[in-house]
């Protein structure tokens, strides 16, 4: 069993100090700093009166685009299937001629 890690986050100038596995950290690190800029981009392109403001647009799109993520990945599995079964039935057309 692996050694927890004791790290502090920052979120809109919040720190939140959190215990994890090592293999998580490069991936909180980086969610930590994808938060950061979004957030400063959203503070400087529109008016705002809080940070929980930004926190739920940021929120939403990072939510958005997982959930966009998901939906391309059913329409390209979709799509492979009818592909995959167009297939099959062509190659039984040849096979039963014979």
């Amino acid at each position: 069993m692996s050694e927890k890690l004791k790290i502090k986050l920052s979120i809109a100038d919040r720190v939140y100090p959190l215990t994890i596995e090592p293999s998580q950290e490069e991936g909180l690190r980086k969610a930590a700093k994808n938060i950061a800029q979004l957030a400063k981009k959203f503070e400087q392109s529109y008016a705002v009166r809080d940070k929980q403001d930004v926190l739920a647009m940021c929120a939403l799109q990072f939510a958005s685009k997982i959930e966009q993520k998901g939906i391309d990945h059913s329409e390209g599995t979709t799509e492979a299937l009818k592909r995959l079964k167009a297939l099959d039935n062509l190659v039984d057309s040849k096979l039963s001629i014979k």
